[in-house]
């Protein structure tokens, strides 16, 4: 399964979910001068990868950061709490509210 997110760059987004996340890229093939199938998901996960979609209109550019409507977007699992955490933190990702018990 496949879960496409939309980003303003291809290049930035991988660097993002690849050096920040921590995530394995898994694919990264160019189809046209402007559109390319690239795929990256968290280390050890077999099931799901995102799809990192180019924004390419307006609507859509205005969607980058908010694809769920201000909802939870994504639920991911962890063997590590701490470590995952702190990983966000030392990265500079913004963090709406602290964790709780």
């Amino acid at each position: 399964m496949h879960i496409a997110i939309l980003v303003k760059d291809y290049d930035e987004a991988i660097e993002f979910y690849t050096k920040k996340l921590h995530f394995d890229l898994i694919e990264d093939t160019t189809l046209t001068d402007s559109k390319r199938w690239v795929l990256v998901r968290p280390q050890g996960a077999k099931e799901c990868a995102l799809l990192l979609a180019k924004a390419v209109n307006d609507t859509q550019i205005s969607a980058i950061g908010n694809q769920s409507g201000g909802r939870v977007f994504l639920f991911l699992n962890t063997n590590n709490f701490d470590r995952d955490y702190e990983n966000l933190i030392h990265n500079n990702i913004k963090i709406i509210r602290p964790p709780t018990i």
